[in-house]
C-alpha cells in the first residue's frame, strides 16, 4: 500500500495495526471530538513548514519524534520546570520532544518535517 505521508497520514495502534487517514485540511478540519479519538493512536505525518510555527504545542501523553528531512529550523523546547532550550538543525536531523514539554520551531528556510506523535490531549498556546 503506497501513499505519501504529506497527503495521507498513518495511524499506528497499540495492537500493531496501521490504518490510513486522509491528511491535510481534511484531517485537521474534523471536530475536536473526532481528533481526540484519533489522538489515542500514533499519528505519522509529514509537513513542509515555510514559516515559523504560530503556536507552541505540548503532548501530555507521549513523546514526539520530529525528523527534519530537509531544511533549516531552530527547535525550541520549554519544560514546565526548567530553562528554554533550542537546537538548530540544518539539512537532516531529529529531535525527541519529551512528554509534557512545550515546543515550537523557527523556520529559516522551507523545511520538510516528518512527525510521529501521540496526539491525545495535545494543547496549544500562541507563540
Amino acid at each position: 500500500m503506497k501513499f505519501l505521508p504529506d497527503e495521507t497520514y498513518a495511524l499506528l495502534d497499540a495492537a500493531g495495526g496501521i490504518r490510513q487517514q486522509p491528511g491535510g485540511r481534511e484531517f485537521w478540519g474534523q471536530s475536536q471530538e473526532a481528533l481526540d479519538a484519533l489522538g489515542k493512536d500514533w499519528l505519522v505525518s509529514e509537513f513542509v513548514c515555510d514559516a515559523d510555527w504560530g503556536s507552541w504545542e505540548m503532548h501530555p501523553h507521549g513523546e514526539e519524534f520530529v525528523y527534519l528531512l530537509d531544511g533549516d529550523i531552530q527547535f525550541l523546547m520549554q519544560p514546565a520546570e526548567g530553562e528554554l532550550t533550542s537546537q538548530r538543525i540544518t539539512g537532516r536531523g531529529a529531535v525527541v520532544v519529551p512528554r509534557g514539554v512545550w515546543h515550537t520551531a523557527k523556520v529559516y528556510r522551507p523545511s520538510r518535517m516528518f512527525f510521529i506523535t501521540l496526539g491525545a490531549g495535545t494543547r496549544h498556546q500562541p507563540a
